[in-house]
């Protein structure tokens, strides 16, 4: 059975005193939920703080972003190593803003994602459609393309280490939300397409998040979706009480409580 998992990107968003009161509030709330997994994706220079906060409980840190070489001369790119020799659990790979905003490809992102696993982090592989390729019709094609460049090189194993995040790039930020079933919809072509790569019992075990205005007031619907299997939340993570909300809500939605 695939676990939920609920995790937040921070983006670039607050400072180091925040950082250690947002996560250690989390932590009093949640700090020994084990129904599902909870991360929290600060920037990298309050990975540290955020790491030493979280001790003791069951809250694990992603980055949101890798570099694809262990070392060198890449200035401002931190490698798998470093992350986890900080602590990181996980790294977010292929995120919209990566793509469309910082100009990242597919190919780049595969490269990315390999070395994350090959250096013993997990990933989180965002995917999502613009707003004028969902309306020409376009998501299941784009979505496909970006799910068989990131994954499709990787062994059955490998996939053990993988959650896939749905994440329209029109929701994103916007307050619009795609509907339940549409999500479910996208979850369930996703699924589709690691059962034909990789067969049905990896199919099943991985976890699928949807991303794109997740708040506490649509977590419920979205999590009760039989393929949505927990969320990237953005903006809601940064406040105790809202990411803490959409954790119950998707324990409550998946009959865990």
């Amino acid at each position: 059975m695939r676990r939920a998992f609920v995790a937040g990107n921070w983006k670039m968003n607050l400072s180091l005193a925040e950082t250690r009161a947002l996560v250690e509030g989390l932590k009093a709330e949640v700090g020994d939920e084990t129904r599902i997994d909870i991360a929290v994706g600060p920037p990298f220079v309050y990975i540290s703080e955020a790491v030493n906060a979280a001790a003791g409980s069951v809250i694990k840190v992603a980055a949101q972003d890798v570099y694809f070489e262990e070392k060198g001369a890449f200035t401002g790119e931190i490698s798998p190593g470093m992350l986890g020799d900080v602590g990181c659990t996980y790294a977010i790979v292929g995120h919209s803003e990566r793509r469309h905003v910082l100009g990242e490809t597919d190919a780049l992102i595969a490269k990315k994602l390999k070395a994350t696993l090959d250096g013993g982090l997990k990933v989180i592989l965002c995917v999502g459609e613009l707003l004028e390729e969902r309306e020409a019709g376009r998501t299941a094609e784009v979505v496909k393309t970006q799910i068989v460049a990131g994954l499709f090189d990787l062994s059955a194993e490998a996939m053990a280490n993988v959650v896939i995040a749905y994440e329209p790039v029109w929701a994103i930020g916007t307050g619009v939300t795609a509907s339940p079933e549409d999500a479910n919809e996208v979850h369930g072509m996703i699924r589709a397409l690691l059962v034909e790569k990789f067969g049905d019992a990896v199919a099943a075990a991985t976890t699928i998040q949807y991303g794109g205005s997740v708040k506490p007031e649509n977590a419920e619907t979205l999590m009760g979706q039989p393929e949505v299997d927990g969320a990237l939340v953005g903006g809601a993570s940064l406040k105790v009480d809202a990411f803490v909300a959409i954790i119950r809500n998707t324990i409550k939605a998946k009959g865990l409580d």
